[in-house]
């Protein structure tokens, strides 16, 4: 079966999470998914924050920029949530918008390279493991949680390039992918991440995280059409407006190129995020397979 999740995106004030991760579960909502773009919002105090205020959810946060946090730290905080909300927390990572980077002092000159050391370094600790590494960019001596997960949380890694993508394949345990591919894009993405994880001889199951910009109700052709617009190039494939059933075909061709959870990413000045949430859940969500 295809999971369905939504997005909290953070051009709404934080104050207004409370209200949409309660409808998110009280309608049954599978994930709901928060990001860490700069300088909007944090990943962690907000899904903390989600998490506390609901029974069920799950919790994705895809993702956070690696060249912002020590990778020790990620992993202090990824293992506390999933300890104090056990199965409910999917953890994402990322190069992060390299110009946000920039903005910060924290731009690498590598990103690919920080990114296969984090992810080595992060799933490791993750595990449980004591890590010693002296890479190009992550260091760590002697280093271990004291509370690990009680088992190891997956790390999912967003990727666009092939580069990236095929490291994902090779040292992620998922890959998220943005709302600029189209089916065809998901399709070769997932051939790309396959390609990692032959070099790399990885059999486990991969999860592919789609997000799909989409917008239902009054006016929502013109506002996906505005979203698409800005940055997009307008392609019709980057996107759905209409009603359950037109969001649901949309899904499944996602599905079918190798999506094992869709995220729908309402526009920016969606009217109703509460709607929104509810409306994915109760409506979208029964006629995925």
């Amino acid at each position: 079966m295809t999971a369905l999740g939504a997005v909290f995106r953070p051009q709404l004030p934080p104050e207004r999470l409370r209200g949409i991760a309660r409808a998110a579960d009280e309608a049954g909502l599978e994930e709901l998914w928060l990001w860490e773009d700069c300088f909007l919002e944090s990943g962690i105090a907000t899904a903390s924050a989600a998490l506390a205020w609901t029974e069920r959810l799950r919790v994705g946060v895809g993702l956070l920029p690696v060249p912002l946090r020590n990778v020790a730290l990620t992993a202090m905080e990824a293992a506390t949530l999933d300890r104090l909300f056990p199965e409910r927390v999917v953890l994402g990572v990322g190069h992060g918008v390299q110009d946000w980077m920039g903005q910060v002092g924290a731009r690498a000159e590598s990103p690919v390279t920080l990114l296969r050391e984090y992810l080595e370094a992060l799933r490791a600790l993750l595990r449980g493991e004591r890590v010693t590494t002296d890479g190009r960019y992550v260091k760590l001596d002697g280093v271990a949680l004291d509370w690990p997960p009680a088992v190891a949380l997956p790390v999912l890694a967003g990727a666009v390039g092939p580069r990236s993508l095929r490291l994902t394949g090779e040292a992620a345990d998922g890959t998220i992918l943005d709302a600029s591919m189209s089916p065809d894009a998901v399709r070769n993405a997932r051939r790309l991440i396959d390609e990692g994880r032959e070099a790399a001889g990885r059999t486990g199951p991969h999860k592919t995280v789609v997000y799909l910009h989409t917008a239902t109700g009054p006016g929502a052709a013109e506002r996906l059409k505005a979203e698409l617009a800005d940055g997009n190039g307008g392609s019709t494939e980057l996107g759905v407006a209409g009603d359950a059933d037109t969001i649901a075909r949309f899904v499944e061709r996602l599905a079918a190129a190798g999506a094992d959870t869709v995220v729908l990413q309402p526009t920016p000045d969606e009217p109703d995020p509460e709607g929104f949430v509810r409306f994915v859940a109760e409506e979208v969500r029964p006629l995925v397979p």
